[in-house]
């Protein structure tokens, strides 16, 4: 006796309906156990990761010179203070000079105010004399300072500053040091090659934390969460999570909005500019049920999901909230720890109707 026809004799006007496990068998029944919702996969979108702004390191030339020697490559990994090139540069020289001279007067203008100190003290000179002395030591300290810092912006260390203030060897190369540390993306420049002042030398990327820029259609994003701070994973790397920053407020002309994600975990195996594919959770996350696709049946405008019961089913009207790929989430009359069919629901549903007498 078929299935649809030992459950046509069933007289009471109920959605539930007897099957047994031979009967379940032979059709190749197969039950899944209802968990929470916050097992629900939610939707695949496509993403790229992309480096903050805050973590690129553009590294300009200090003078006007020639690249004399490059001291990394394309995917060094530096540390802050490491030496990158060594460039030659005649402003270098201009700047020393400058220093030197400036550390001179300074000294000189320090020990003149010095005497005029003591020979106003014995009443030879009058006190004018001291505060004229007083301001030249101050004017020949600032030039002296603003040197420094001249030379310090075109990187030089401080013990070597010092160094040429007080009279020491001048330095015909200057060395561009990185300021922090990270992995050199690019090189812009050749050895040999003249450049000028605030040319683009290379690169440096601080990888350790990325972004993903994830592609939403605007018919799509009701159905996801996109709230800052929501989790959201990537297929087939368990090992990497992200955490939503923030929404675009325009959408492409493709009609997407671009949704940025932090990488909370895991972007030591991303690369920038790569291409993944992330799984958003649905929206309102905290209702509806996450079934397979193919559990779900339907009537007319209608669907319905088969619960198990000691008899056998019993058709569950069930509303969808959203789809992505294989799964639904759903919202109804359901239980956590329930079981619901997800094979075989098509001759489930012959048998339904046949018991209801429904077509």
């Amino acid at each position: 006796m078929s299935l649809a026809a030992s459950t046509a004799h069933a007289a009471e006007p109920s959605d539930a309906f007897p099957v047994t496990p031979a009967q379940m068998q032979s059709l190749g029944v197969q039950l899944q156990r209802l968990e929470t919702s916050s097992e629900v996969a939610g939707l695949t979108y496509p993403a790229r990761v992309v480096l903050p702004p805050r973590q690129q390191q553009l590294v300009s030339a200090p003078l006007a010179g020639v690249v004399d020697q490059l001291l990394v490559t394309e995917n060094d990994a530096v540390k802050p203070g490491q030496p990158l090139l060594r460039l030659i540069s005649p402003e270098l020289g201009e700047l020393q000079l400058k220093l030197m001279e400036a550390g001179a007067r300074s000294g000189l203008a320090a020990k003149t105010l010095q005497r005029e100190r003591a020979l106003f003290a014995e009443g030879i000179i009058p006190e004018r004399r001291v505060q004229e002395a007083e301001a030249a030591s101050a004017e020949n300290l600032a030039r002296r300072r603003q040197a420094e810092a001249a030379l310090r912006m075109a990187g030089l260390d401080d013990a070597t500053i010092r160094r040429i203030g007080e009279g020491g060897a001048v330095d015909s190369a200057l060395t561009v040091r990185a300021r922090a540390a990270g992995l050199v993306s690019e090189m812009a420049v050749k050895p040999g090659q003249r450049v000028q002042q605030a040319d683009a030398l290379l690169q440096i990327a601080d990888t350790r934390r990325l972004w993903l820029d994830v592609q939403i259609p605007l018919t799509r994003r009701a159905e996801v969460a996109t709230t800052k701070g929501a989790k959201l994973t990537l297929v087939g790397r368990d090992d990497i999570s992200a955490t939503v920053l923030s929404v675009g407020s325009g959408a492409s002309d493709g009609q997407t909005l671009i949704m940025r994600a932090e990488v909370s975990q895991g972007a030591a195996s991303l690369r920038a500019g790569e291409f993944v594919q992330v799984r958003l959770p649905f929206a309102g996350n905290g209702e509806g049920w996450a079934v397979p696709l193919q559990s779900v049946a339907r009537q007319g405008d209608k669907a319905f999901v088969f619960v198990r019961t000691e008899q056998g089913f019993v058709a569950k009207p069930v509303t969808i909230l959203a789809s992505g790929g294989q799964t639904l989430r759903v919202k109804g009359e359901l239980q956590a720890g329930q079981q619901i069919a997800t094979a075989s629901v098509i001759a489930l549903k012959a048998a339904w109707q046949g018991k209801s007498g429904g077509n």
